[in-house]
């Protein structure tokens, strides 16, 4: 059973519950005569934090979501691998699943704690709620399937807060068109416009772009930057594109098996990973084991053996920056394919320090990336343009020099 303006009861079923993903904004309202009393929201000092969320939620298939972070109002990214755990928390700030123990408030108001015995129902709890699957009504308008998310508001009301919406997201002119005649971009704005239009206490969005192409991605991404950046409700925003999180993230959570392993700005976290895991997740290709062979104090350096199991008797040397270790200290080096240059001769007179002698091993095209990889010691990927691979007649088994800088050479925690 889903009821009009997708608020149910707990007694609904799970699948039920997940059933309103087809409308692609979940309006989870909040009817103040509902709101038991030790729950009611008051207003948010200025200590108050935006959202606030310690739980712990076991599944049955043994994974465990055990999270406690703190965040202000803008927009958060919830990062991570498929499985880490990125929707079961927002379906737990929503209410769609139960924490076993843990505090959720959002805004100084608490929606659920169970040392209180407070669990707001999902209508109570004023929660926006964005899909992937946007599917809107085709045989709506925009304003129709915006007036679609209010119920039990009507008249003027319903006039004024359908027309802010859409007035908020530049999508007003648009009121009178169908689904079909609207670009991606403007899709997105109504799915949002319809979350927005109950007033929510924070909008979720759980991968609404990750069924488009690249292309069609990232200038989405851009519209819907523009769109929420300004929100006067907190965003937590999950992904697992490293492309959206630069553009959309302000600050970031990076999970791994229910747990978080990173967080800080975009930046912070996934130019300089300090771990194995968000390095992966942050694009970096090539990561190996490394031994301190020597310690240059003076220039701020330290050169280290980099090996790899499948070229078990061939270890080369590099620069990396300095760290806190010693000699014949173990660590793992990440370095990024696109941080990485090919020569097809000895280079002279570069700031580079490590310069390596390779063999190309392969060449493939990813959309208008070239893949290169090259045996240079290691195994190493490379990232190169179509017109770098022509000017340089790159083909298989051909000699080149690989060319990495001291500081793209990222030391991990292993």
């Amino acid at each position: 059973m889903v009821l009009k303006g997708i608020g149910f009861s707990r007694s609904v079923s799970r699948a039920d519950q997940r059933g309103f993903s087809r409308w692609g904004a979940a309006i989870l309202k909040n009817p103040a005569d509902n709101v038991i009393e030790s729950a009611k929201p008051r207003l948010q000092g200025p200590t108050d934090p935006a959202v606030q969320v310690r739980i712990q939620k076991k599944r049955e298939d043994a994974f465990e979501l055990d999270v406690a972070f703190t965040i202000a109002q803008g927009i958060t990214i919830i990062f991570g691998a498929s499985g880490a755990g990125k929707t079961t928390l927002l379906d737990c700030i929503a209410g769609l699943t139960t924490p076993e123990w843990g505090h959720i408030a959002v805004g100084g108001r608490v929606l659920f704690d169970s040392d209180r015995g407070i669990n707001l129902p999902v209508q109570n709890r004023r929660i926006g709620y964005v899909f992937q699957d946007l599917a809107l009504f085709p045989h709506l308008s925009v304003k129709a399937n915006v007036v679609y998310g209010l119920s039990g508001i009507h008249g003027q009301e319903c006039e004024q807060r359908v027309h802010k919406a859409l007035d908020t997201l530049s999508i007003l002119p648009l009121r009178d068109r169908r689904p079909a005649q609207l670009s991606g971009g403007e899709r997105q704005r109504v799915a949002l416009a319809r979350a927005l239009v109950t007033e929510p206490s924070i909008l979720l969005l759980d991968e609404p772009l990750a069924a488009l192409d690249l292309p069609v991605r990232m200038k989405i991404a851009d519209d819907l930057r523009c769109s929420i950046q300004n929100l006067p409700v907190p965003v937590l925003y999950v992904t697992h594109s490293r492309d959206e999180v630069f553009m959309l993230g302000e600050r970031m959570l990076v999970l791994e098996r229910g747990k978080i392993i990173a967080q800080g700005t975009p930046h912070e976290v996934l130019s300089a990973p300090r771990g194995e895991t968000v390095a992966q997740l942050a694009g970096f290709e090539n990561i190996f084991d490394a031994q301190v062979t020597a310690i240059h104090e003076e220039r701020g350096t330290m050169t280290c053996r980099v090996g790899s199991t499948r070229f078990e008797t061939a270890q080369v040397e590099i620069e990396t920056p300095l760290v806190h270790a010693v000699q014949d200290a173990k660590l793992r080096v990440g370095i990024s394919a696109g941080d990485v240059l090919l020569a097809t001769s000895v280079p002279v007179g570069l700031s580079a320090r490590n310069i390596l002698p390779g063999r190309l091993l392969s060449l493939a095209q990813r959309d208008m990336i070239i893949v290169a990889r090259v045996d240079c010691g290691v195994e190493l990927s490379v990232h190169l343009t179509l017109g770098a691979r022509d000017s340089l007649e790159l083909v298989p088994g051909r000699q080149v020099w690989v060319i990495v800088k001291t500081h793209s050479c990222h030391l991990l925690a292993e």
